[in-house]
């Protein structure tokens, strides 16, 4: 076979025209060239979207269709001792927007989605509902947000008309309500909550942890323009709610102190008052009220000074109440006999300063007993003198000064009693009674109760228990004990307290109670100047004492913040009368056969009427001693 020769195009001749099926196949590789870049870019893109920002990706569409709203848990109750409720939570209707259902938005893919109702209108219904502004309403509905509350602790039934509306994008939750069915009973105790439930004062505050639960969390699904996705995922955490708290207050009893505080202030025109009711054995707090105090339901149109607890967070100098202390100290130590007759003085000396008495001059000789009556300075600081600094503190320190009560209240102050390296020359006599000293009305109630309790401490309490799902009562730890004086001595001194209720020449007579024995002391006392060294012109009234006197069930503290006349035997002992009555009639306590009758006490209270409106207008103050240190100077009862 012969080969063909090859042929060639010479140079300059014309082209050879390619056939149909050449320009085929050329046209095919290009366009499998085309779809192939498409094919490694669309690829390319699916690695990116779901590989590389697949996280991200499914982050964003989650957070486009998804919604959690919080469950409050129910709060728990608050119970005084008997079972009445101090403290609970209701439903209430929360209202809720979402504002995306009034602004046009797009889907995922960019597909517009018109707004589903109009701002303008949905706000002129919604309102007068919410006693809030169109403008206000209509603001909260354009916001850029997913979620805005529009009202919250609504009444359900109104929520209930709002929901009915059915408005686009217009939500209602159920959310507990804090209500306080005693109202300004008890409210300083008691506290509050914020808006979300946080307790913010009192013991709402202080066992926050044990009364507001675990809150829940409802999860849901809910498409662009606010409508809900049927088929869409919905997850219910339910909260739990919390532990009840029963306290140790009786609301009768509490009750009663409070109205003699209001009264008290009132009367003498006082810049307040405060009384501490407890129980004389086991030291459980049975009221504690101060004047002026506040309704917790309104505490938004009451001053934030209202809500403070003064007979835990104040301090006072508790002037001649101290005496019953100082004196104990001495007949524990074997200083004086209470049945040994001793000289009298008219006046005693101590660090260039001279201590006198105000009440008349008993004679030449007296008892401790006769000390204690007469509420004498001179008496009392001789036997301070014997007993000395360092035996005084300890005895003080014992009682309860200068340290919390640990009553387990927020805000208890610890009080003053300076340590003996920094007593100068007159501290010895002005704290033996009461003078340079400072105290909380819960410290005098605690240490008249050692007394009242054959001298054994105990810590006080307010709170009885926690009650859980059970039903069940979980009591609260005991705080422990401390014996102080002998159960000889605190009966010595019980007796020596009853001559100031009843006996001829006691400063207490008004604090007798129809048809009990009682106990107790007054005090009055100079409150420290504020803009400089020194004392001021006002004063602090007080009586605290316990019934009956042989077997003391009830010890009542009164204070009265600058009454005019200002002494605790006028003042505040005639609170004490009313308050014990008041509790032991309320803890059923069978009377002892007091040595003053109900018609009596009728004829003392109007005399003590007359004499405290004759003497309203501007009573005589003591004389300032020049030469006093600023410890001040001791006044009569």
């Amino acid at each position: 076979m012969t080969q063909q020769p090859r042929r060639f195009r010479a140079l300059g001749a014309p082209r050879v025209q390619r056939t149909a099926r050449d320009v085929g196949t050329r046209r095919i590789r290009w366009l499998l060239l085309i779809y192939g870049l498409v094919f490694l870019l669309t690829f390319g893109q699916l690695v990116n979207i779901q590989v590389v920002q697949g996280s991200d990706y499914a982050d964003r569409s989650v957070r486009q269709r998804a919604r959690i709203v919080d469950l409050a848990a129910t709060r728990g109750r608050i119970y005084d001792r008997e079972g009445d409720v101090l403290a609970t939570s209701v439903q209430s209707a929360t209202v809720y927007a979402d504002p995306r259902a009034y602004r046009p938005t797009e889907t995922p893919d960019g597909q517009p989605v018109p707004a589903a109702g109009d701002s303008q209108a949905a706000a002129e219904e919604l309102a007068p509902l919410l006693d809030l502004s169109v403008a206000d309403v209509r603001d909260r509905l354009e916001r850029d947000a997913h979620f805005v509350y529009l009202g919250r602790q609504l009444d359900w039934e109104l929520g209930q008309r709002i929901r009915d509306l059915d408005l686009p994008g217009i939500g209602v939750l159920s959310e507990p309500k804090r209500v306080y069915p005693a109202g300004p009973l008890a409210g300083q105790i008691v506290g509050f909550t914020g808006i979300d439930g946080e307790g913010l004062q009192g013991l709402e505050a202080q066992y926050d942890r044990v009364l507001r639960g675990r809150p829940g969390m409802l999860a849901f699904e809910q498409a662009p323009g606010g409508l809900g996705i049927t088929s869409g995922t919905r997850e219910l955490s339910p909260s739990e709610p919390g532990t009840d708290l029963v306290l140790t207050l009786d609301r009768d009893i509490q009750y009663a102190a409070q109205q003699s505080a209001a009264d008290v202030v009132e009367e003498f025109g006082a810049k307040g008052a405060s009384v501490v009711v407890m129980d004389a054995k086991s030291f459980e707090v049975l009221a504690m009220a101060s004047t002026p105090t506040f309704d917790p339901n309104d505490r938004g149109n009451t001053e934030p000074d209202t809500w403070r607890n003064r007979a835990v967070t104040d301090v006072f100098e508790p002037g001649s109440t101290q005496k019953a202390l100082t004196i104990a100290a001495a007949v524990e130590e074997g200083i004086v006999d209470p049945d040994a007759v001793t000289p009298s003085s008219r006046g005693v000396r101590v660090g260039g300063k001279t201590f006198t008495d105000t009440h008349p001059y008993p004679g030449e000789t007296w008892t401790v007993g006769d000390i204690m009556e007469r509420s004498s300075n001179v008496g009392t600081i001789e036997l301070a003198q014997e007993l000395g600094p360092e035996r005084l503190y300890d005895y003080l320190r014992a009682f309860g000064y200068g340290q919390s009560t640990g009553v387990g209240f927020p805000g208890e102050s610890d009080g003053l009693l300076m340590s003996t390296e920094n007593w100068w020359g007159t501290s010895l006599p002005t704290i033996s009674i009461g003078q340079g000293v400072a105290v909380t009305l819960m410290q005098l109630a605690t240490s008249y109760a050692t007394l009242a309790n054959d001298g054994v401490a105990r810590t006080p309490k307010i709170v009885r228990g926690t009650v859980g799902e059970d039903g069940r009562l979980t009591p609260t730890a005991s705080g422990g004990e401390q014996r102080v004086v002998s159960a000889d001595t605190a009966a010595q001194v019980r007796a020596m307290l009853e001559r100031v209720v009843s006996g001829e020449h006691g400063t207490g007579n008004r604090a007798a109670v129809p048809g009990y024995t009682a106990a107790g002391k007054t005090g009055t006392a100079r409150k420290p100047s504020a803009d400089s060294r020194g004392y001021s012109g006002e004063y602090i009234a007080t009586f605290v004492g316990f019934a009956p006197v042989e077997s003391p069930e009830i010890v009542v503290a009164v204070m009265v913040d600058e009454p005019r006349p200002f002494y605790g035997g006028l003042v505040a002992a005639p609170v004490f009368s009313e308050v014990m009555g008041a509790a032991l009639s309320a803890r059923r306590v069978v009377p002892d056969g007091g040595s003053r009758s109900l018609d009596d006490a009728i004829d003392e209270a109007r005399l003590a009427a007359a004499e405290a409106a004759a003497a309203t207008e501007d009573p005589p103050l003591p004389p300032d001693d020049p030469g006093s240190p600023p410890v001040g100077d001791p006044v009569g009862d």
